[in-house]
């Protein structure tokens, strides 16, 4: 039984052993005692990731794959979740306990599965995998660039970031038309933030929304104070900050709007 990749589920099946199990070896192991591999398709990556210590649970949405799966890789099958993993409840397999997120994601709900793994940061030590290469780089990007944005700071407020290595579309059946970049986020030790969470999320997204414009004009839904406003940080375009500076700003809009 061979599994023909789906356009409509933006499967790209990886086909080169080595880079599957350079992937797999982005795993650090540290921290958690189950990973689970997002997408598994045909299991390119899936035999590596069994090779290593550690107890492994694959998502997969597409009813073929699964029964591909369950077929071939006997010691998986009763792990294998067949659902949605932007709906799925982490909880119904994994309880509180920790774990790592990994996979060769699919295109078109990369970005939706690190915002999955920004809800659940406090489950999730750990998470590498494969995007689409200008993806990977932007959530990797630090201030200052014009691909710096609301993915860069909302992940690097918890999470360490690292860009790996890239692949090119060869590798892949059938070959997307641009290269991938797979990356490792390391959770920080310290990844609770000095200033209100749901603030600070809404504060980046609104900066970015309206990137060309100063965070004086972005950030006017706010109805901040003068003395606020006068701040030297409100000239400033939101790629020119840090994410150390949108938590500072996050905590003086907060501060400003419940004065204690």
């Amino acid at each position: 039984m061979i599994v023909k990749p789906k356009k409509y589920l933006g499967q790209h099946f990886l086909n080169d052993e080595m880079i599957a199990k350079q992937i797999a070896d982005t795993l650090t192991l540290e921290g958690y005692a189950d990973v689970l591999e997002i997408g598994p398709g045909m299991g390119v990556l899936t035999k590596y990731i069994l090779e290593k210590p550690i107890i492994t649970h694959a998502i997969e949405i597409d009813p073929e794959s699964v029964e591909y799966l369950q077929a071939n890789f006997l010691n998986l099958a009763p792990r294998i979740i067949q659902e949605n993993v932007l709906k799925y409840d982490f909880s119904n397999t994994f309880g509180t306990r920790p774990f790592a997120i990994i996979g060769n994601f699919p295109y078109n709900i990369s970005t939706q599965i690190v915002f999955r793994t920004l809800e659940n940061r406090a489950q999730i030590p750990e998470f590498s995998g494969m995007f689409q290469k200008e993806v990977a780089q932007r959530i990797c990007e630090k201030e200052g660039s014009k691909v710096y944005g609301i993915l860069s700071v909302l992940v690097q407020a918890f999470y360490e970031a690292e860009y790996l290595f890239t692949v090119p579309p060869s590798v892949f059946i059938p070959p997307p038309k641009v290269e991938s970049g797979v990356l490792r986020l390391t959770r920080k030790a310290n990844y609770s933030l000095a200033c209100d969470e749901n603030l600070f999320f809404k504060v980046v997204k609104s900066a970015f929304q309206q990137r060309r414009k100063t965070l004086r004009n972005s950030l006017k839904i706010y109805n901040l104070s003068d003395n606020l406003k006068a701040n030297t940080i409100f000239d400033k375009r939101p790629e020119q900050l840090s994410v150390a500076a949108f938590i500072e700003l996050t905590l003086a809009i907060e501060t400003d709007q419940y004065p204690s």
